[in-house]
């Protein structure tokens, strides 16, 4: 069986390992964090990772794009243009390649990531491209919907 078609299964408490935050990075405090790499895609431009710190306020610097689903605890999160917004369990953020923010971990965060590499500019162009001419020619959607496994039946 091909590698790159096994689905993988973790059972039990994910242990996670102790990681550090960038010291220049660091505003205030001591944060401590761990992570855990549960999963990569076949061409290594995605990864699924748990992450969690304690108490601090640091900057964080976006190499790739991020969707971040808080399982626990509680950050407030400030942007470049010093817009901050408390978010806890249950909720979700998005942080773009390039961005940054400001984190403030109040007591405690543990969180789920998403992350992708977002791909290079002409590639991109490509594929909208590619989009279009299967669109004008019935043979594909918009790009807008959900894949076909998440489409109702």
């Amino acid at each position: 069986m091909d590698k790159n078609h096994r689905i993988a299964f973790g059972t039990g408490k994910v242990q996670l390992n102790p990681t550090a935050i960038n010291p220049d990075w660091v505003l205030e405090g001591n944060p401590v964090t761990h992570n855990k790499l549960l999963s990569t895609s076949a061409d290594g431009t995605a990864s699924t990772l748990f992450w969690d710190c304690t108490a601090g306020r640091f900057h964080w610097f976006y190499d790739v794009d991020e969707t971040a689903y808080v399982l626990e605890g509680s950050v407030t999160i400030k942007d470049k243009k010093g817009v901050a917004r408390r978010v806890g369990a249950g909720d979700w953020i998005f942080f773009p390649k390039g961005s940054f923010a400001e984190w403030t971990v109040h007591e405690y965060v543990r969180k789920v990531a998403f992350c992708r590499s977002p791909m290079p500019g002409p590639v991109h162009f490509a594929l909208g491209v590619y989009r279009v001419l299967k669109k004008l020619t019935g043979r594909g959607s918009n790009g807008a919907e959900a894949t076909a496994m998440f489409q109702d039946s």
